[in-house]
């Protein structure tokens, strides 16, 4: 049986990637996660897990290798954008991508090997919004969709889903996955209408062999607790019941909470720690424990770490 112990991803290099003073993605917001993980004593329970740079054959299962250049000599030219405004770059921001896949391989490869049950992986640039030839929204390589990758091709493992409660559409993670039936993305998210980057409708359901295994739940603005938890208890939790992954994966983004400056919901630390609960349990009954959950958005401080160090307390206590 594996030991009851969830994995923490983080290392000092991701505060390398600079995408300027002004920028809302900024190294503060990792600084503030780690300063709260360790200052509560939460550091001690968990299996620090050490991150390495992906390689490259791996960046080219999701992205074009055309684009993986184009992005690699943009930095290394020492660019300050890259491709859109939003897309703020440094010389060091190339290789700090490749160590935020590498932190999702590296809790994997501890999940699957029996280090651990769960992990949360605190890297950054995010990842969601990345496309496989286009950097949007803050993000450059597709974290998540990595991930799930890496799970079916290392490891074999048939079916993941993947759970994106930020309050952005993760495009790129659906675009990537919507003709593929082997993984289910499910997002929850502001009215497209009102908010970056414009898709996600309830009509966007996959396409061809596909077309069933994406679900979209955009929100009114303003909306909370209780809409959310509504969805995940009624359309989230059966239709992961039905798909039955082999493992679930969380794109975390905490930018729908009330204090967010970035978006227009209600979303109380509360309604964060329970919806990670509602995951969790699932992943514990359903999933051989697996659950692999990614940071993404998340813009106000002092909401960022104590969402984030309530959902990895959430993780570790499914097993108390």
């Amino acid at each position: 049986m594996k030991m009851a112990t969830t994995g923490y991803v983080f290392d000092e290099r991701y505060l390398l990637h600079n995408p300027g003073t002004w920028h809302p993605e900024r190294p503060d917001r990792l600084k503030s996660i780690q300063k709260r993980v360790v200052l509560s004593g939460l550091i001690e329970s968990l299996k620090l897990i050490q991150p390495y740079e992906a390689p490259l054959s791996w960046i080219e299962k999701i992205h074009d290798p055309e684009y993986i250049q184009r992005f690699r000599q943009a930095c290394a030219k020492g660019w300050e954008i890259f491709e859109s405004a939003d897309n703020g770059i440094c010389q060091d921001s190339f290789e700090v991508a490749l160590l935020a896949v590498g932190g999702i391989f590296a809790a994997c490869d501890a999940m699957m090997q029996g280090e651990i049950n769960n992990a949360f992986c605190a890297v950054r640039p995010p990842g969601h919004h990345a496309e496989r030839g286009h950097a949007m929204g803050f993000c450059f390589f597709n974290n998540v969709a990595l991930g799930a990758r890496y799970l079916q091709e290392k490891y074999g493992l048939e079916r993941i889903a993947i759970v994106d409660w930020d309050v952005h559409h993760g495009n790129g993670t659906q675009h990537i996955f919507e003709e593929d039936p082997t993984v289910y993305y499910i997002s929850l998210h502001e009215d497209p209408s009102m908010c970056y980057p414009g898709t996600g409708y309830k009509s966007e359901k996959g396409k061809g062999a596909g077309l069933g295994y994406t679900m979209n739940i955009p929100f009114p603005a303003r909306s909370g607790d209780w809409e959310y938890l509504e969805a995940m208890e009624e359309e989230i939790i059966p239709a992961l019941d039905k798909f039955r992954p082999d493992c679930l994966m969380i794109s975390a983004g905490f930018d729908a909470h009330a204090h967010d400056p970035l978006a227009h919901m209600r979303l109380t630390s509360e309604g964060y720690l329970r919806m990670g609960r509602v995951l969790a349990t699932f992943a514990k009954e359903y999933c051989d424990s697996r659950l692999i959950s990614v940071l993404e958005g998340g813009y106000n401080l002092e909401v960022l770490e104590e969402c984030v160090e309530d959902h990895i307390r959430t993780l570790q206590k499914i097993y108390d």
